[in-house]
């Protein structure tokens, strides 16, 4: 770990990780009770924005190496810039795991070993904090948030640990589950289907997976696309979603897929998939946001995120 990898890490990952979460939240700022000192009224802040942390109980500030070395005193322990980059090192890849909080960890996505632990507890409105800034990073408005996804609670079996994670339903009764540390699914694993606002559309939008549709839909100011929408979830998922287009009637499909090996490569066997389909004409999109990664990136970039 150097210096200049850890000013990266963000702040807010690091207190999770040591099982701080915020008191407050807004779009650029973190609050939270201090970890360096005992305290009953939050006096902790973390700009999200510029990675910096200041606490004015004590007025001191800085970046995460800073925070690492006054953390590492506050404990009586070594703390030179060099034992702060090791600590920072060490938690950063620590898999400590909150009771009710999140997995910092991910998941491989579509391990079935790993996503057939999973079990649901609770699902609600979304309102815990961590959840709804994770939202706020991606640049996706809560109340549009709402309308798609759930807050869930699930316990993992295996190891008996509980966190909080956005829900996104699929076809199925499963969920896509994302929060800022974990992405995986509580199956079944399967697509998503989204009626568009036109009755009868000549097209269809595909993607991989929900954060890009959403991203979409926020760009259009919280309106829905016209054409009905399927979300894969997985590009493994490709051929559940072609009885959804198959013999339906739509003249185009617009894939929105990643800018990425698997991304072309996801486009070109959904390509093989209809090409019976004559009257049915394939649109890419990529080249919307063909600067970045993937839709989601491109989204956050015009908020300036």
């Amino acid at each position: 770990m150097n210096i200049e990898l850890a000013k990266h890490i963000p702040i807010s990952e690091i207190l999770c990780k040591l099982n701080v979460l915020p008191k407050k939240v807004s779009k650029k700022e973190y609050c939270y009770l201090s970890p360096l000192r005992i305290e009953k009224t939050p006096s902790f802040f973390v700009n999200i924005e510029h990675n910096l942390w200041y606490d004015h109980g004590l007025g001191i500030g800085g970046d995460l190496i800073s925070f690492g070395r006054y953390y590492l005193e506050s404990r009586n322990e070594d703390h030179t810039t060099s034992d702060a980059l090791r600590w920072i090192k060490n938690i950063y890849q620590y898999q400590y795991t909150p009771d009710i909080s999140f997995i910092p960890e991910l998941q491989a996505e579509n391990n079935q070993e790993e996503d057939s632990s999973l079990i649901l507890k609770s699902k609600k409105s979304i309102n815990h904090l961590g959840l709804i800034h994770y939202l706020e990073k991606r640049g996706i408005p809560l109340n549009l948030a709402k309308q798609f996804l759930k807050e869930l609670h699930v316990q993992n079996k295996r190891t008996n640990k509980s966190f909080y994670a956005l829900g996104f339903p699929n076809e199925e009764g499963g969920f896509e589950l994302r929060n800022p540390f974990f992405k995986g699914c509580l199956r079944p694993k399967a697509i998503s289907f989204i009626r568009g606002t036109n009755p009868k559309p000549e097209g269809i939008h595909l993607f991989e997976g929900f954060m890009d549709y959403l991203s979409v839909v926020t760009q259009l100011n919280g309106k829905k696309i016209k054409g009905d929408t399927i979300i894969l979830n997985s590009l493994s998922c490709i051929k559940q979603a072609l009885p959804y287009i198959q013999n339906y009637g739509y003249r185009f499909y617009y894939t929105w897929f990643d800018n990425d090996n698997a991304g072309t490569k996801g486009s070109e066997v959904l390509a093989d998939f209809l090409k019976s389909e004559s009257s049915l004409k394939q649109v890419k999109m990529n080249k919307v946001y063909q600067a970045h990664k993937d839709v989601n990136a491109w989204h956050m970039k015009t908020l300036g995120l």
